[in-house]
Protein backbone atom coordinates (compact mmCIF):
# COMPACT_ATOMS: atom_id res chain seq x y z
CA UNK A 1 0.00 0.00 0.00
CA UNK A 2 2.80 2.30 0.56
CA UNK A 3 4.50 2.18 -2.80
CA UNK A 4 0.85 3.91 -3.80
CA UNK A 5 0.97 7.38 -4.77
CA UNK A 6 -2.43 8.32 -2.26
CA UNK A 7 -2.38 11.51 -4.27
CA UNK A 8 -3.55 9.25 -7.55
CA UNK A 9 -4.30 5.67 -6.06
CA UNK A 10 -7.86 5.43 -4.81
CA UNK A 11 -7.22 2.99 -1.83
CA UNK A 12 -7.18 3.72 1.93
CA UNK A 13 -6.95 0.94 4.51
CA UNK A 14 -10.71 0.25 5.20
CA UNK A 15 -11.68 0.87 1.58
CA UNK A 16 -10.37 0.88 -1.82
CA UNK A 17 -11.54 1.11 -5.68
CA UNK A 18 -12.94 -2.39 -6.95
CA UNK A 19 -10.13 -2.44 -9.52
CA UNK A 20 -7.33 -2.34 -6.98
CA UNK A 21 -8.57 -6.00 -5.59
CA UNK A 22 -5.31 -7.82 -5.37
CA UNK A 23 -3.32 -4.78 -5.75
CA UNK A 24 -3.19 -3.37 -2.28
CA UNK A 25 -5.25 -4.34 0.53
CA UNK A 26 -7.94 -3.07 2.13
CA UNK A 27 -11.14 -4.20 4.43
CA UNK A 28 -13.66 -3.48 1.48
CA UNK A 29 -13.53 -2.44 -2.61
CA UNK A 30 -16.41 -0.71 -3.91
CA UNK A 31 -17.52 0.44 -7.55
CA UNK A 32 -17.44 4.29 -8.19
CA UNK A 33 -20.52 6.36 -8.25
CA UNK A 34 -20.12 9.33 -10.75
CA UNK A 35 -21.54 12.04 -10.60
CA UNK A 36 -20.93 15.88 -11.12
CA UNK A 37 -19.05 19.02 -9.94
CA UNK A 38 -22.41 21.57 -9.87
CA UNK A 39 -20.07 24.58 -8.06
CA UNK A 40 -17.99 27.00 -10.19
CA UNK A 41 -14.92 25.50 -7.90
CA UNK A 42 -15.22 22.48 -5.68
CA UNK A 43 -12.31 22.49 -2.91
CA UNK A 44 -11.07 19.00 -2.40
CA UNK A 45 -8.96 18.44 0.81
CA UNK A 46 -6.72 15.46 1.99
CA UNK A 47 -9.06 14.87 4.66
CA UNK A 48 -13.29 15.48 4.98
CA UNK A 49 -12.70 18.75 7.42
CA UNK A 50 -13.39 22.64 6.02
CA UNK A 51 -9.72 23.80 7.73
CA UNK A 52 -7.68 21.01 6.19
CA UNK A 53 -5.43 21.99 3.52
CA UNK A 54 -6.38 22.55 -0.10
CA UNK A 55 -5.20 19.52 -2.29
CA UNK A 56 -6.49 21.43 -5.78
CA UNK A 57 -10.40 21.98 -7.05
CA UNK A 58 -12.84 20.73 -9.03
CA UNK A 59 -14.36 23.10 -11.79
CA UNK A 60 -17.95 23.12 -12.80
CA UNK A 61 -18.90 20.23 -14.96
CA UNK A 62 -16.06 18.20 -13.89
CA UNK A 63 -16.57 14.45 -13.46
CA UNK A 64 -15.45 12.50 -10.55
CA UNK A 65 -15.77 8.95 -9.35
CA UNK A 66 -17.40 8.63 -5.56
CA UNK A 67 -16.26 6.07 -3.65
CA UNK A 68 -17.36 7.02 -0.33
CA UNK A 69 -20.12 9.60 1.15
CA UNK A 70 -20.58 10.31 4.75
CA UNK A 71 -22.98 11.18 7.04
CA UNK A 72 -20.93 14.54 7.67
CA UNK A 73 -21.58 15.81 4.20
CA UNK A 74 -17.98 14.37 2.44
CA UNK A 75 -17.30 12.60 -0.90
CA UNK A 76 -14.28 10.55 -1.06
CA UNK A 77 -13.28 11.04 -4.85
CA UNK A 78 -11.24 10.66 -7.73
CA UNK A 79 -11.15 13.00 -10.28
CA UNK A 80 -11.76 12.43 -13.75
CA UNK A 81 -9.23 15.35 -15.15
CA UNK A 82 -6.25 14.37 -13.58
CA UNK A 83 -6.87 11.08 -10.83
CA UNK A 84 -6.35 13.12 -8.24
CA UNK A 85 -8.22 11.77 -4.93
CA UNK A 86 -9.43 13.61 -2.27
CA UNK A 87 -12.20 14.73 -0.23
CA UNK A 88 -15.14 16.96 -1.30
CA UNK A 89 -18.24 18.15 0.27
CA UNK A 90 -21.01 16.26 -1.17
CA UNK A 91 -23.55 18.89 -1.79
CA UNK A 92 -21.23 20.24 -4.32
CA UNK A 93 -21.75 16.92 -6.65
CA UNK A 94 -24.59 16.08 -8.70
CA UNK A 95 -25.51 13.04 -10.46
CA UNK A 96 -27.10 12.54 -14.02
CA UNK A 97 -25.71 15.41 -15.27
CA UNK A 98 -25.74 15.62 -19.44
CA UNK A 99 -22.74 15.04 -20.94
CA UNK A 100 -20.40 18.32 -21.44
CA UNK A 101 -20.31 19.83 -25.50
CA UNK A 102 -18.76 22.88 -24.71
CA UNK A 103 -16.07 24.41 -21.84
CA UNK A 104 -15.55 28.14 -20.93
CA UNK A 105 -12.47 29.96 -23.50
CA UNK A 106 -12.50 33.07 -21.25
CA UNK A 107 -11.12 33.14 -17.95
CA UNK A 108 -14.60 34.05 -16.46
CA UNK A 109 -18.30 34.40 -18.30
CA UNK A 110 -21.65 34.72 -16.08
CA UNK A 111 -24.54 32.34 -16.63
CA UNK A 112 -27.84 34.75 -16.90
CA UNK A 113 -30.98 33.67 -16.32
CA UNK A 114 -32.31 34.84 -19.65
CA UNK A 115 -30.70 36.22 -23.13
CA UNK A 116 -29.36 39.31 -21.82
CA UNK A 117 -26.57 40.52 -20.74
CA UNK A 118 -28.20 43.33 -17.68
CA UNK A 119 -30.14 40.66 -16.44
CA UNK A 120 -28.54 39.67 -12.56
CA UNK A 121 -26.31 36.85 -13.07
CA UNK A 122 -26.59 33.34 -11.22
CA UNK A 123 -22.96 32.29 -11.52
CA UNK A 124 -20.19 32.65 -13.01
CA UNK A 125 -18.02 29.95 -14.26
CA UNK A 126 -14.32 29.71 -14.47
CA UNK A 127 -12.28 28.70 -17.74
CA UNK A 128 -12.34 25.09 -18.37
CA UNK A 129 -15.84 24.59 -16.91
CA UNK A 130 -17.45 21.98 -19.15
CA UNK A 131 -21.33 22.78 -19.37
CA UNK A 132 -24.00 21.44 -21.97
CA UNK A 133 -25.79 23.29 -24.24
CA UNK A 134 -29.26 22.59 -25.47
CA UNK A 135 -30.09 25.63 -28.29
CA UNK A 136 -28.87 28.48 -29.08
CA UNK A 137 -30.69 31.79 -29.15
CA UNK A 138 -29.28 34.71 -30.54
CA UNK A 139 -25.71 35.60 -29.23
CA UNK A 140 -26.36 32.76 -26.29
CA UNK A 141 -25.96 29.12 -25.54
CA UNK A 142 -28.93 28.05 -23.87
CA UNK A 143 -27.80 25.22 -21.37
CA UNK A 144 -29.24 22.14 -20.29
CA UNK A 145 -29.94 23.64 -16.52
CA UNK A 146 -31.56 26.42 -18.32
CA UNK A 147 -29.09 29.42 -17.92
CA UNK A 148 -27.88 31.57 -20.88
CA UNK A 149 -24.24 32.68 -21.38
CA UNK A 150 -22.91 34.20 -23.95
CA UNK A 151 -21.93 32.19 -27.20
CA UNK A 152 -18.67 33.37 -28.05
CA UNK A 153 -17.24 32.64 -24.02
CA UNK A 154 -17.45 28.82 -25.26
CA UNK A 155 -15.73 26.59 -27.63
CA UNK A 156 -16.44 23.04 -27.68
CA UNK A 157 -14.92 20.30 -25.72
CA UNK A 158 -12.90 18.87 -28.41
CA UNK A 159 -11.15 22.16 -29.35
CA UNK A 160 -7.61 22.40 -28.95
CA UNK A 161 -5.25 25.20 -29.07
CA UNK A 162 -1.58 24.62 -30.71
CA UNK A 163 0.64 26.70 -28.43
CA UNK A 164 -0.42 25.91 -24.74
CA UNK A 165 1.57 29.09 -23.82
CA UNK A 166 -0.82 31.62 -25.20
CA UNK A 167 -3.27 30.13 -22.72
CA UNK A 168 -1.34 29.78 -19.85
CA UNK A 169 -0.58 34.00 -20.55
CA UNK A 170 -4.04 34.77 -20.22
CA UNK A 171 -3.67 34.24 -16.33
CA UNK A 172 -1.04 37.14 -15.85
CA UNK A 173 -1.48 38.62 -13.19
CA UNK A 174 -4.08 35.89 -11.80
CA UNK A 175 -3.46 35.43 -8.31
CA UNK A 176 -2.04 32.71 -6.52
CA UNK A 177 -3.24 30.20 -4.45
CA UNK A 178 -1.50 27.18 -3.18
CA UNK A 179 -4.15 24.14 -4.43
CA UNK A 180 -6.13 26.18 -6.56
CA UNK A 181 -7.19 25.67 -10.42
CA UNK A 182 -9.17 28.81 -11.31
CA UNK A 183 -8.84 32.45 -12.88
CA UNK A 184 -10.19 33.54 -9.14
CA UNK A 185 -6.87 31.75 -7.64
CA UNK A 186 -4.23 28.74 -8.91
CA UNK A 187 -0.79 27.50 -8.34
CA UNK A 188 2.38 26.90 -10.81
CA UNK A 189 1.38 23.34 -11.20
CA UNK A 190 -1.89 24.55 -12.44
CA UNK A 191 -0.99 27.32 -14.70
CA UNK A 192 0.97 24.09 -16.76
CA UNK A 193 -1.93 21.83 -16.84
CA UNK A 194 -4.83 24.00 -17.48
CA UNK A 195 -2.51 25.41 -20.46
CA UNK A 196 -1.63 21.70 -21.91
CA UNK A 197 -5.44 20.87 -21.47
CA UNK A 198 -6.13 23.25 -23.85
CA UNK A 199 -4.03 22.09 -26.00
CA UNK A 200 -5.54 18.89 -26.08
CA UNK A 201 -2.30 17.08 -23.57
CA UNK A 202 -2.94 15.49 -20.52
CA UNK A 203 -1.16 16.56 -17.71
CA UNK A 204 -0.82 15.30 -13.89
CA UNK A 205 -1.75 17.67 -11.33
CA UNK A 206 1.53 18.41 -9.14
CA UNK A 207 4.88 19.71 -10.46
CA UNK A 208 6.74 16.48 -9.48
CA UNK A 209 4.10 14.52 -11.19
CA UNK A 210 4.55 16.87 -14.30
CA UNK A 211 8.47 17.14 -14.16
CA UNK A 212 8.09 13.07 -14.38
CA UNK A 213 5.69 12.47 -16.94
CA UNK A 214 5.74 15.65 -19.49
CA UNK A 215 8.37 15.86 -22.04
CA UNK A 216 11.85 15.17 -22.55
CA UNK A 217 15.40 16.27 -20.67
CA UNK A 218 16.82 19.46 -22.21
CA UNK A 219 19.93 20.69 -20.68
CA UNK A 220 18.62 22.66 -17.32
CA UNK A 221 21.26 25.57 -18.59
CA UNK A 222 19.59 26.09 -22.02
CA UNK A 223 19.44 26.98 -24.68
CA UNK A 224 15.63 27.54 -24.35
CA UNK A 225 12.78 27.95 -26.48
CA UNK A 226 8.90 28.81 -25.96
CA UNK A 227 7.01 25.82 -24.03
CA UNK A 228 9.96 24.31 -22.02
CA UNK A 229 9.07 23.42 -18.58
CA UNK A 230 11.58 24.38 -15.71
CA UNK A 231 11.55 22.66 -12.51
CA UNK A 232 13.03 23.24 -9.16
CA UNK A 233 12.22 21.71 -6.00
CA UNK A 234 8.37 21.78 -5.55
CA UNK A 235 8.15 24.57 -8.55
CA UNK A 236 7.46 24.74 -12.14
CA UNK A 237 7.55 27.52 -14.72
CA UNK A 238 6.86 28.11 -18.76
CA UNK A 239 8.94 30.10 -20.89
CA UNK A 240 7.57 32.46 -23.61
CA UNK A 241 10.69 33.00 -25.27
CA UNK A 242 14.52 32.03 -24.91
CA UNK A 243 14.92 34.17 -21.44
CA UNK A 244 11.22 35.09 -19.95
CA UNK A 245 9.86 32.48 -17.74
CA UNK A 246 6.18 32.52 -17.15
CA UNK A 247 4.58 31.05 -13.54
CA UNK A 248 2.80 31.53 -10.80
CA UNK A 249 4.41 32.02 -7.42
CA UNK A 250 4.04 32.88 -3.96
CA UNK A 251 6.66 35.96 -4.00
CA UNK A 252 4.87 37.67 -6.33
CA UNK A 253 1.66 35.75 -5.06
CA UNK A 254 0.76 36.18 -8.26
CA UNK A 255 1.28 34.26 -11.84
CA UNK A 256 4.30 36.88 -13.11
CA UNK A 257 6.34 37.07 -16.11
CA UNK A 258 10.27 37.78 -15.41
CA UNK A 259 13.61 36.52 -16.98
CA UNK A 260 14.58 33.45 -16.02
CA UNK A 261 18.04 34.46 -14.52
CA UNK A 262 16.08 36.60 -11.92
CA UNK A 263 13.76 34.03 -11.36
CA UNK A 264 16.37 31.56 -10.58
CA UNK A 265 18.56 33.77 -8.56
CA UNK A 266 16.19 34.66 -6.24
CA UNK A 267 14.36 31.04 -5.79
CA UNK A 268 18.29 29.68 -5.09
CA UNK A 269 18.07 32.45 -2.54
CA UNK A 270 15.57 31.91 -0.79
CA UNK A 271 16.21 28.27 0.19
CA UNK A 272 14.26 26.85 -3.35
CA UNK A 273 17.19 25.45 -4.23
CA UNK A 274 18.38 25.40 -7.98
CA UNK A 275 17.22 24.47 -11.57
CA UNK A 276 16.54 20.59 -11.26
CA UNK A 277 15.19 19.44 -14.97
CA UNK A 278 14.05 21.39 -18.01
CA UNK A 279 11.23 19.81 -20.31
CA UNK A 280 10.83 20.09 -23.61
CA UNK A 281 7.48 18.70 -25.12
Amino acid sequence: MNAFDRRVTPARPDLAAKHLEGIVTAARYVEPRRMTAAEPVTPMRADPVPDASLDTELLFGEGVAVYEATEEGWSWVQAEADGYVGWVPSDALVGGAPAATHRVALLRCFVFPGPDIKLPPMRSLPFGSRVSVKAMRGDFAVLADGGFVFARALTTVDAVTDDFVSVAETFLGTAYLWGGRSSLGLDCSALVQTGLKAAGSPCPRDSDMQAEALGGDVQVDGPFRRGDLVFWKGHVGIMRDADTLLHANAFHMAVASEPLADASARILARGGGPVLRVKRL
